[in-house]
């Protein structure tokens, strides 16, 4: 096998450091630290309270400590993280990468292998990004989840149609649009047995207008006073969640407005639109700097197979990141950026999904589209869209470039015509 260099090994990285096991209402905490040529070890255990934490950060500092790890329980090092942010570097630990062995598992002896690891830096910190990207990405969350919270009232309404035997949802393809709307003010004011075919013909707009027959078909039912109230509920809760996303919008403008040329130049990418553009900011930052190459970055986000090897054979390849926000942000794009015309991404996609089938296929555009962000905001470069036929003319070249070695295999020379 070719021989290449290796500079790993277990040598002693960070002399002096920290160890600690984070809960709910409890910090285990061990300090490992170089004294007269002897090494020490010093355990202490602090409330989750905000004073504490800050007589935690004071012990840390009295020892000269520069770097602490920590394992990434759920919120629970979020309240650390902000008192021991400026201060010391914190080391932010995934668990799956540090487990202890099973019947020595105590809330000491986890901080004080954590201690022990990171001494001999055989932990890797997760990426942190700073405090203004995360407020960002706060924003973005809470405004996917009135998203998400908007579209599961909109499914109520539809099954409460369903039960009081209006089968709008089977005529009109948008229930809450301006046509759809109309027709729920109209079950609101008239009972059901009294709408009649004028009055729908005046709700519909557009090219619902000449399915006024199939619409009054659909409408009656037996819409009570029951459904008119838990569908005036159910209405006023989505105009106001319609509110607060447009108040988030709003908000989010307003504080990544410094970075109106980096979302301009992300929203050039097929499928890229204002919101998920922000979210992807707020997800990896403005820099990347966390990020060596694209091939980390997109191995972070779970979008490339893992290694998975043994006894000479391959197995699953399978990603370990099963669920991550980037991942799911990446899909989304990638299915609107595959239906964009002409594009690069729509034309590789149906060439894979033919090979490999349309979740690979989906997840490799992902992917791609991950690799370009990361040009753009790592290198400072612009998209440069590809077009449908660079493929076709990619495979002319490589067809052209066998027949001329082949030709010249059998003492023949190829020219062009």
């Amino acid at each position: 096998m070719a021989q290449k260099k290796y500079n790993k090994s277990v040598s002693i990285v960070n002399p002096n450091c920290c160890g600690l096991d984070i809960h709910k209402d409890k910090i285990s905490c061990s300090l490992i630290y170089e004294q007269d040529n002897e090494v020490c070890i010093e355990q202490k255990e602090f409330t989750a309270f905000t004073d504490d934490l800050i007589q935690l950060r004071d012990w840390l500092l009295e020892h000269q400590c520069p770097v602490v790890a920590m394992e990434s329980t759920g919120i629970y090092w979020r309240p650390v993280h902000n008192i021991l942010e400026g201060y010391v570097q914190v080391v932010l630990v995934n668990a799956r990468h540090y487990k202890n062995v099973p019947g020595r598992k105590t809330d000491i002896g986890d901080s004080q292998w954590l201690a022990e690891l990171l001494r001999h830096g055989l932990v890797r910190g997760s990426f942190i990004p700073p405090q203004e990207i995360r407020q960002w990405r706060d924003l973005t969350t809470l405004r996917k989840q009135l998203v998400l919270t908007e579209a599961d009232y909109r499914r109520r309404v539809q099954k409460l149609f369903e039960s009081a035997n209006i089968k709008l949802d089977s005529v009109v393809s948008d229930l809450f649009g301006v046509s759809g709307r109309n027709l729920m003010n109209l079950l609101l004011t008239v009972p059901t047995d009294q709408i009649n075919k004028e009055d729908i013909q005046e709700c519909l707009r557009g090219k619902l207008s000449k399915k006024a027959e199939e619409v009054f078909r659909a409408i009656k039912g037996f819409f009570v006073d029951h459904h008119r109230f838990i569908l005036v509920s159910y209405l006023d809760v989505i105009d106001n969640i319609r509110e607060n996303i447009q108040q988030m919008d709003i908000k989010l403008r307003e504080v990544m407005k410094n970075e109106r040329n980096l979302l301009e130049r992300l929203q050039e990418i097929p499928g890229v639109s204002e919101v998920s553009a922000a979210t992807i900011v707020s997800l990896i930052g403005t820099t990347l700097d966390s990020f060596s190459t694209a091939a980390s970055l997109c191995s972070w986000a779970g979008l490339c197979p893992g290694n998975n090897e043994s006894g000479g054979k391959r197995k699953s390849g399978r990603s370990p990141v099963r669920k991550h926000s980037l991942k799911t942000a990446l899909v989304e794009v990638a299915w609107s950026a595959i239906k964009t015309r002409g594009s690069y991404y729509k034309e590789k996609y149906y060439r894979l999904k033919a090979r490999r089938g349309a979740k690979r296929a989906i997840i490799a555009i992902a992917h791609r589209i991950l690799k370009a962000i990361c040009s753009i905001i790592k290198y400072g470069k612009k998209y440069k869209e590809l077009g449908g036929e660079y493929l076709n003319k990619l495979n002319e070249t490589m067809q052209l470039d066998r027949l001329k070695r082949l030709a010249q295999r059998h003492g023949y020379t190829l020219v062009a015509a």
